[in-house]
């Protein structure tokens, strides 16, 4: 122990800027663990070669561990959240959207096809198990090709086109992953909001897999978990993303401590990876205790000062309320930071719908340019907005090396006459007694647009488009569903158009892969099928069939094959080109603030910030582990 205690604080001192070489300070949480002998020292709780955090270098201050932070989400399975709050990635991004080893010590890139992945000796898992490559080999060898936990083979991360890679594990703190190709994918996926997670706790999770048990343990375990075979069972207890199993071990700044309806509570990990520079392991906080509210509430409860940090829930139309809580002395400020996403509200047509008469009308881009055109996104910048929003299509945005002014305007200038003209040349000419165009086979064309019922503003602006779209003939129905109703009807193909947010990321650079915009995922409303058929090898959705949608996935294939930043810009821009001329994405506006409610309490949040999903976790690219309280007052009082 004296020995990997001394080289520890060798590695530790070597790593740390000079004026800050120091013994790593003792959390006052652990203390009585410590204490009893029932944990070991901070000191040999983190890595041979921790993370050093060296916050005045970033620009922010040094803090103290303790308190509980306070905030709210509005389902249950929305606890995951903390897995995008703390953001701890092999590879992630910093607050300059630069990629860094974090959980990694380092890696390697060579032909941009053999990544060599080096783990940190002595980083261990929240329960304390060693993490080594052995995790990473537990995933490769039992869970990504096991055709019964994975029937459609290793997902997106290991694979490049059509092809899959390959892991090896030359000793246990290194993993090379190798590609047939060149990926340049395979590092921004690791530093996904929703990670891909290419390795598991194999301590925890090899007593659920059937290559590791009996068939007696196994059965007996399946009748106790009431589940119908083995790889249910396995997936049940293998929820790294889902966050809602406090026995699994995690690398995440805090882990899941105790639940309930109404409440869920997380504790510091006590074998995190990052150290700040004066030697003190973070998390700062100690607690994080995550309300589960109605969607209602969470403006009025932020308002009563009951959260500390607080910014999913908040629309743009809360800040007046918030305001208006800080002048009534509410002990919170209200930050407002820039949004990421393309488009604060985006209309997306399906163009996978299972209606035959409809499809084919949608299909037209015509009809899509139409609809676009109808929309007076002025009166619902001004009604909504206040004018901070900026008006136009979905396509990249000013801080983009990509944004095009022609983008954001085309089809996206209010002009009805013009909509009006376009729908006549389709042949859409008959109407109902009140003015409604009838469909080819005579019925009323009656838009039905399914929404998540989560956002106001959602709601405020399709009521706007309603009355303009009627005046081109179109009548607007809105129906507001369960988010996970809403998806499942969206990829099942029976959901004619559906609103959500434009592209997660807005800010799209030359390094930046364009699948997005290709069809190779389901969770793009406008092409469900054709994303479903690509993420599933063809055993699922439809073929694409339709040329300007084959030449997005034409040209996503090239842009995997060059590392010529020319080339890869010229990609880009065709892409952005063809979806402002295709409207895929019917996009209204964007850039709205976001408002952000902080404790006056609260130290290292950041006053200008982006509130983005990819590339940035929302909080995570903040670094919430690095947020602190400026007093003892929130000192957790947790039983452990």
């Amino acid at each position: 122990m004296f020995n990997r205690f001394a080289a520890l604080i060798l590695a530790t001192c070597l790593a740390l800027p000079a004026t800050a070489q120091t013994l790593i300070n003792e959390s006052p949480f652990w203390e009585s663990e410590v204490a009893k002998g029932q944990m070991d020292p901070a000191a040999q709780r983190i890595p041979e070669t921790p993370l050093i955090v060296d916050l005045e270098a970033k620009g922010r201050t040094f803090g103290t561990q303790g308190g509980t932070l306070r905030t709210m989400v509005t389902r249950s399975k929305d606890v995951r959240q903390m897995v995008v709050y703390g953001y701890a990635r092999l590879v992630g991004y910093d607050e300059k959207y630069r990629l860094k080893a974090d959980i990694l010590r380092d890696y390697e890139v060579e032909d941009r096809r053999v990544f060599t992945l080096h783990l940190r000796p002595g980083h261990r898992w929240s329960d304390g198990a060693p993490f080594t490559s052995a995790d990473f080999e537990y995933w490769w060898e039992h869970v990504a090709q096991n055709p019964e936990l994975s029937p459609n083979g290793p997902p997106e991360v290991m694979r490049v086109g059509e092809e899959f890679g390959t892991m090896s594990f030359p000793d246990p703190y290194t993993v090379v992953v190798t590609f047939p190709r060149p990926n340049p994918n395979f590092l921004q996926m690791l530093a996904q909001a929703a990670p891909p997670f290419i390795f598991r706790p194999s301590h925890y999770l090899k007593q659920f897999h059937v290559n590791f048990n009996t068939v007696e343990e196994m059965e007996a375990m399946i009748d106790a978990k009431r589940v119908r075979s083995w790889a249910p069972l396995h997936n049940k207890m293998d929820n790294m993303y889902q966050f809602d199993n406090a026995a699994l071990p995690t690398l995440q700044p805090w882990v899941v401590a105790s639940g309930t309806s109404s409440r869920q509570l997380f504790i510091r990990n006590p074998y995190f990876h990052r150290v700040d520079a004066r030697g003190t392991q973070l998390p700062y906080i100690d607690v994080v205790e995550m309300g589960i509210v109605g969607s209602g509430l969470v403006a009025a409860k932020s308002n009563a000062g009951e959260s500390d940090l607080q910014a999913r829930g908040l629309d743009f139309r809360d800040v007046s309320i918030l305001k208006k809580g800080e002048q009534d002395g509410a002990p919170y400020r209200t930050y407002l930071w820039s949004n990421g996403a393309a488009s604060q509200i985006a209309i997306y047509p399906n163009l996978n719908f299972a209606d035959p008469v409809w499809s084919k009308v949608i299909r037209d881009a015509r009809f899509r340019r139409a609809l676009s055109l109808g929309i007076d996104r002025r009166m619902i910048n001004r009604a909504l907005y206040f004018g901070l929003g900026k008006e136009g299509g979905m396509t990249a945005l000013a801080a983009s090396p990509f944004f095009e002014p022609d983008n954001l305007t085309k089809w996206a200038i209010y002009n009805p006459e013009l909509a009006n003209n376009m729908l006549d040349e389709m042949g859409l000419t008959e109407r109902t007694a009140s003015g409604i165009r009838l469909l080819p086979d005579g019925r009323p064309m009656e838009f039905v647009i399914e929404t998540a019922g989560e956002r106001q503003e959602v709601e405020n602006a399709l009521a706007i488009i309603t009355d303009t779209w009627r005046d081109l003939g179109i009548k607007l129905i809105m129906r507001p569903l369960d988010r996970d109703i809403l998806r499942n009807r969206v990829f099942s193909g029976v959901t004619m158009a559906a609103v959500w947010f434009g592209w997660d990321n807005g800010i799209p650079q030359p390094f930046t892969p364009p699948s997005y915009l290709a069809p190779t995922d389901q969770v793009f409303f406008a092409w469900p099928k054709w994303g479903q058929h690509y993420q599933t090898h063809g055993a699922a959705g439809e073929p694409i069939d339709l040329p300007a949608a084959q030449r997005l996935m034409d040209l996503s294939k090239a842009w995997q094959g060059t590392s010529i930043e020319a080339e890869r810009t010229k990609i880009w821009r065709e892409m952005l080109d063809i979806h402002a001329d295709q409207q895929f994405g019917i996009g209204i506006l964007s850039e709205a603030p976001q408002p952000v409610v902080v404790s006056d309490r609260l130290r290292n949040v950041p006053e200008k910030g982006k509130w983005a999903w990819d590339p940035g976790a929302h909080f995570g690219v903040h670094r919430v582990d690095e947020f602190y309280f400026s007093d003892d007052e929130q000192i957790a009082q947790v039983s452990k």
